[in-house]
């Protein structure tokens, strides 16, 4: 029996790969049925009043998002993947490590369905996307960014060992609160 090397980015197949597991929650890759599930969390206007512009998505973006993903996984061996209860195997909501804009930087994103906030699932979802980041996929560096207002996210990435790292001014004159994620030298995360 041979094992996988644990330094080697899991390529990408649609067949929904495991990519990493927590006590509470499955992270896996998307596949095409993950659209209705995307929709019921980035077509919730009100849960996306702290992601992007501030607008929900339509059911034809969620769907041009998984195409999109899988071209991600397929470039930089990762991207966005579904989280699933452990328990029931619903989707509770999406996290993943992506490049917006073309950004150098990978910055982790994260979203979950309203039933499932308050629970502590997004600092254990981040906290496992960070540890496939450096064991799994080798990443040394890892960014964040949230509304400098949205406490709640502040404290979910402080929680998952992201770090404050300054404030950016952007074109619009709005602000964004920047967080880091550094691997440190035993590969351990330094946070």
């Amino acid at each position: 029996m041979t094992t996988a090397d644990p330094h080697r980015a899991v390529p990408y197949r649609p067949d929904g790969r495991v990519v990493f597991e927590t006590p509470r929650l499955i992270g896996r890759h998307l596949v095409a049925a993950d659209a209705e599930p995307m929709f019921a969390v980035y077509g919730d206007a009100g849960a996306m009043r702290w992601v992007g512009d501030g607008n929900p998505l339509e059911r034809e973006r969620c769907v041009r998002w998984i195409d999109v993903t899988h071209r991600n996984y397929e470039r930089y061996g990762y991207g966005m993947t579904a989280l699933l209860d452990r328990a029931t195997h619903d989707v509770a909501g999406f996290i993943g490590l992506v490049h917006p804009n073309g950004q150098r930087e990978a910055e982790i994103k994260y979203a979950l369905r309203r039933d499932y906030w308050g629970r502590g699932l997004a600092s254990e979802a981040a906290t496992g996307m960070l540890g496939y980041a450096a064991a799994v996929l080798g990443l040394d560096h890892v960014i964040a960014t949230a509304a400098p207002e949205h406490v709640i996210s502040h404290r979910v990435l402080s929680k998952a060992g992201l770090q404050r790292d300054g404030v950016r001014r952007n074109a619009d004159g709005s602000q964004t609160q920047m967080f880091a994620w550094r691997r440190a030298a035993s590969g351990q995360n330094d946070g």
